[in-house]
């Protein structure tokens, strides 16, 4: 299977990035390269990891990676990368209600 990114899963990712250097530069480029390479090995077992109750249209799950959450779709051919985000945040307030 192929993976993508969202516009809003990069810009996710990049902001994640960010705020690691402002105490360690360094340690962000490895924290994204190991984010990013954990997405991209959802394309061997993407129905590996928990489905996400309200997606009741779409296949969407999530796979926990260290404090944060990926968020994905599985299509037929592609694993989408739907959101990178926080544990701590609030899910409800970013996804609201929706069936995805």
């Amino acid at each position: 299977m192929r993976i993508i990114f969202s516009p809003e899963a990069e810009a996710d990712l990049e902001s994640i990035g960010d705020y690691i250097a402002l105490d360690n530069p360094f340690r962000a480029l490895s924290f994204t390269q190991q984010m990013r390479a954990a997405c991209t090995e959802l394309a061997e077992h993407p129905r590996r990891f928990e489905r996400l109750d309200r997606s009741r249209q779409r296949e969407m799950r999530r796979r926990v990676f260290q404090t944060y959450l990926i968020v994905y779709e599985v299509l037929e051919t592609q694993v989408s990368i739907v959101r990178i985000i926080h544990g701590a945040m609030d899910q409800d307030a970013l996804f609201g209600d929706t069936d995805f």
